[in-house]
């Protein structure tokens, strides 16, 4: 019986072997042209991995040869209903991919988003409502599209392949890893080692994803260092249905205007897509020289000879503010319009030089009672220049507060009827018309 069964496997193998080696000298063999090159160079840029490397550049020959576009996808779980530069990172690779003239696939995680991705995690994440998802996802498509191409676009919702698995296919699918393959996780070992609850259906999220690449055919499938596993999850589980495994591109993690920590609204270091231009532009501007030439890599549409250049000459003596209003033009112009960038420029300086910006918002309020004046505490409040009179008071005694232009050091000071600019910081503006 041993025997048996040896000959067995043995035959098994070296149909294995044939089969491959068939496959070998049945597949053609394409040329690295100097556009697979170019394409590469713009695959890699600021890139944390490419795995494999080798694959990709035959995928590319072979798009080239063909002319069969390549099918690129990213998935993202609308946790949030907004998205902030950060998540432009990988949107950028794809704009460049789509550019390149493939087929770029954005894909609304609504049926993951139930599950909860427990990637980084040191406990279970709650998973989101139908009703959340709903409200999150109809911004999701529309934000990304200020980077990405609309017309060229493939916009998916997983639930299209997932909802109908069922209950069959989902242990079909589960039969297709082990238990101690998933326990190699970095999270998941962690947690256990240290005791931490791992609920069951947290195994089910990298195994959905990896499926989702199943269900695209994807070529290639982009995310931040952060999701690895999941998409080398996507590679095992293409293979295991018989399809060419996709490749995986990971991208760093942007860190936020405080230069430490990755971009996130908990950490109040991130710019969202759809600040406002002033805003937004007087938010890159703070970041620090060293972090800006890591955000022209991720975050910039110029070339990297371009980027160099500017680079040799802020090391060369150029103000490197110069670089940064460029940077901060770009991103704003990109979410918003080049007129915007300008105007959003010129109200910088402005502000830098103690002015008053041209557009600020316009607030009427009313006298105290018979005509009484009003109280300057209670006035930033009203104007929403403060969360409360006491607030302001604890702005003035810091100096940050001014009335036409004029710093205001008295906290008892009362306005009568008249309009008058009051600023709180370098960026907050109100002009009020007592009356």
């Amino acid at each position: 019986m041993v025997q048996e069964r040896a000959r067995s496997i043995a035959a098994q193998r070296k149909a294995a072997c044939l089969k491959t080696l068939m496959n070998q000298a049945s597949t053609p063999t394409f040329v690295v042209t100097d556009r697979v090159r170019e394409a590469l160079a713009v695959t890699l840029r600021g890139c944390e991995e490419l795995i494999p490397q080798e694959e990709w550049v035959k995928k590319l020959a072979k798009s080239e040869a063909t002319g069969k576009p390549l099918r690129i996808k990213l998935g993202l779980d609308p946790t949030a209903p907004d998205i902030h530069i950060g998540h432009t990172v990988v949107l950028n690779k794809m704009r460049q991919l789509q550019d390149l003239g493939h087929t770029v696939i954005f894909l609304i995680g609504d049926f993951t988003s139930m599950i909860g991705d427990p990637s980084g995690r040191n406990s279970t994440r709650p998973p989101l409502t139908a009703e959340q998802i709903k409200v999150n996802a109809e911004t999701y498509y529309k934000q990304a599209s200020l980077v990405l191409d609309p017309a060229k676009t493939e916009i998916r919702y997983n639930s299209e392949w997932s909802d109908p698995l069922g209950a069959r296919g989902m242990i079909q699918l589960a039969s297709r890893y082990t238990v101690a393959r998933m326990m190699e996780r970095n999270d998941f070992h962690d947690r256990f080692k240290a005791g931490t609850p791992i609920a069951v259906h947290e195994f089910l999220y990298p195994l959905m994803q990896g499926y989702d690449s199943v269900a695209l055919q994807s070529d290639l499938e982009l995310g931040g260092t952060d999701q690895k596993f999941n998409l080398l999850m996507g590679r095992h589980l293409q293979a295991e249905y018989g399809q060419e495994p996709q490749c995986i591109l990971t991208m760093p993690l942007l860190e936020g205007t405080d230069g430490v920590d990755k971009m996130s609204k908990s950490k109040n270091n991130y710019i969202g897509i759809s600040e406002e231009p002033n805003t937004m532009f007087a938010k890159v501007l703070s970041i620090s020289d060293v972090l800006m030439w890591k955000w022209y890599t991720l975050l910039s549409f110029q070339s990297e000879a371009a980027i160099a250049a500017l680079k040799a000459e802020v090391e060369a003596g150029r103000n490197p503010k110069d670089a940064k209003v460029a940077l901060a033009k770009e991103i704003t112009a990109r979410f918003h319009s080049a007129a915007a960038a300008d105007a959003a420029e010129q109200d910088f300086i402005n502000r830098s030089k103690g002015g008053i910006p041209d557009e600020i918002t316009e607030v009427a309020l009313p006298l105290g009672e018979g005509g009484a004046a009003v109280g300057i505490g209670a006035l930033l409040k009203s104007a929403g220049l403060a969360a409360s009179s006491g607030e302001g008071n604890r702005l003035i005694d810091g100096g940050g507060v001014r009335i036409d232009s004029n710093v205001v050091s008295d906290k008892g000071l009362k306005l009568g009827a008249g309009t008058y600019v009051l600023q709180v910081g370098k960026r907050k503006f109100a002009r009020v018309t007592l009356a």
